[in-house]
């Protein structure tokens, strides 16, 4: 039976981030999922459509430490993940911990910065620990990375490697606001933003309990089956150059089980798989050049894949 508690948490939770963003429920209990799955989010949209604003948020509804790096050209792997300066006095070398260090990371614009300022970010998003000068140091047990990106297409981005990208659990898109959405944002902030009066509502302590209770919701093995059908559908799709890994089978699998709990149901059905398939796999998958030329994208390969696979009963 879905637990109450963690009901009405997950419900003050989505009511807090949703004062700042409008009209963008989908959004919010992807964010949410990740969270829950103590995966990363990748964020990608044009700029100027809140994609800052949905990591604010999360973060300032969390009582847990978040910091924010902006993505540059010029940035540093040691910018991320901290540096050894030499102390006279001790005459040895301290660790000065990055902003990786965290409980939180917003990557802001993660695309600007060059791929090997990019890779810094591996470790710590697969394995949870950072190494430098020979020194492996864990990060908390609570650690998300939310990254935004804007679309290749613009100028001064380079493409995320394939390794990395397949380290983030989900890839959404916030999308430009309806009418009446876009005219409530601006009532909103007449006089003041409203990220400055978002208070937290959920402790450390509820995120890892929340966490736990995920790997409890009950999947049967019928859908664990349909899930590796759907990921080996893509690795032998003819219009595809690069397939899903096992990771995004796991990843399909434990998004499935967070979305359970997050809508307070029995078991997992094959209808949250359909829903989570695009996010989960999309950004895992690469289509041949002259296959996107002819307009097809990962996520028209997704929608086919899905329609020509018999769901179970």
């Amino acid at each position: 039976m879905p637990d109450p508690r963690i009901q009405k948490a997950l419900r003050a939770l989505s009511d807090n981030i949703e004062q700042v963003i409008v009209g963008k429920k989908e959004v919010i209990d992807l964010a949410i999922i990740t969270l829950l799955c103590r995966g990363h989010l990748l964020i990608e949209d044009v700029p100027g459509l809140g994609k800052t604003m949905l990591a604010r948020a999360i973060a300032g509804s969390l009582s847990l430490d978040f910091k924010r790096v902006q993505f540059t050209p010029d940035l540093l792997p040691s910018d991320v993940t901290g540096v050894s300066i030499y102390n006279q006095k001790s005459g040895e070398f301290d660790f000065r911990p990055g902003p990786v260090f965290t409980n939180l990371l917003l990557a802001d614009e993660i695309n600007r910065a060059t791929p090997r300022t990019q890779s810094s970010l591996l470790e710590s998003m697969e394995e949870r620990q950072v190494t430098t000068d020979g020194t492996t140091r864990p990060l908390p047990p609570v650690f998300m990375v939310v990254a935004t990106q804007n679309p290749i297409e613009l100028q001064g981005t380079y493409p995320l490697p394939e390794a990395q990208l397949d380290r983030f659990f989900m890839r959404v898109s916030v999308g430009y606001p309806a009418r009446n959405e876009e005219v409530r944002v601006m009532e909103m902030q007449i006089r003041e933003h409203p990220i400055h009066g978002i208070k937290p509502v959920l402790t450390e302590e509820h995120v890892r309990f929340m966490q736990n209770a995920v790997t409890e919701a009950h999947i049967d093995r019928s859908l664990l089956a349909y899930i590796v059908d759907i990921v080996n559908a893509t690795r032998k799709h003819p219009e595809l150059q690069v397939g899903a890994s096992p990771r995004g089978s796991l990843s399909l699998m434990r998004a499935a089980q967070a979305m359970v709990l997050l809508r307070g149901m029995e078991f997992v059905e094959p209808t949250v798989i359909k829903t989570l398939a695009r996010h989960v796999l999309t950004h895992r998958l690469i289509v041949k050049p002259q296959a996107r030329l002819k307009g097809l994208t990962e996520a028209k390969v997704v929608e086919e894949i899905l329609q020509g696979i018999p769901a179970p009963v």
